[in-house]
């Protein structure tokens, strides 16, 4: 599993952390999103794509 973000896309809505803290953070100064692990274990698979699916503004990828 590779995760790609679009920080121009991202609205600062924190719900790809809220879904998996473990993958994605939030900068200090503006909330936009952090990718921590571009390859998550496939233990953080599910958090992962329910972080994509819950991004409100689409700026997380998924690919397999």
């Amino acid at each position: 599993m590779k995760v790609l973000i679009d920080q121009d896309k991202c609205v600062a809505s924190g719900q790809c952390v809220v879904a998996a803290g473990e993958v994605f953070d939030q900068r200090d100064e503006d909330g936009v999103v952090v990718l921590l692990d571009p390859e998550p274990s496939a233990a953080l698979a599910q958090d992962v794509r329910h972080a994509a699916q819950v991004c409100p503004a689409l700026a997380i990828t998924v690919e397999d």
